[in-house]
């Protein structure tokens, strides 16, 4: 489950890693420019070439959408830059579902993380793992990692850099997962 650039380095690790994707969960085409084309997301453009199965609901709690989800059939479920999920949808598979954040939570939490980072001159980020639950960026942690942020960064090349370190970090969760080996972290309850 992803819309933008960030997550579809991550599909494509997973592809490339031989693990088998029964389906692709991107936000509905918007209109986008004065002619008001319908643009697709970056997953979308990704998941078409490489024929895969696409959803675009537009309400993740409709019946229809959680039909056709359940259909897949998954056991696992990867959310990489998607929107806030109702429960229904993350606690269906049978492995959970986890998300990929562009931070070293619990710090920067929620939306812009990488922007963030930058404005408040933090010296470090990097990418966290975590299950998802009821709130927003708070589920058991599995996997973090660092990056060291240079004086000359700019949001634009953090993204670059964390997006590469996410898609190996969802490869390392995945194979976790994978092998019965995931250890969580509960997250602090306090917020940064």
């Amino acid at each position: 489950m992803g819309t933008p650039d960030f997550a579809v380095t991550t599909l494509q690790t997973l592809i490339e890693n031989n693990y088998t994707i029964v389906g692709v969960i991107t936000a509905p085409d918007k209109p986008a420019g004065r002619g008001r084309k319908l643009n697709k997301s970056a997953v979308k453009t990704f998941a078409e070439a490489h024929q895969l199965n696409i959803l675009q609901p537009t309400n993740l709690k409709a019946d229809d959408f959680l039909k056709e989800l359940k259909a897949l059939d998954a056991n696992l479920q990867i959310v990489v830059a998607f929107r806030m999920l109702p429960k229904a949808v993350w606690q269906m598979p049978e492995y959970g579902t986890f998300n990929l954040h562009a931070s070293l939570l619990p710090n920067y939490r929620g939306a812009a993380p990488i922007n963030w980072a930058i404005i408040n001159g933090e010296t470090k980020t990097g990418v966290s793992t975590f299950f998802i639950d009821e709130k927003i960026d708070t589920g058991a942690m599995i996997l973090q990692e660092e990056q060291p942020i240079a004086a000359n960064e700019n949001a634009g090349s953090l993204h670059d850099t964390l997006m590469m370190l996410g898609s190996k970090l969802v490869l390392k969760t995945v194979k976790l997962i994978e092998n019965g080996a995931v250890d969580t972290i509960p997250q602090p309850r306090g917020c940064h």
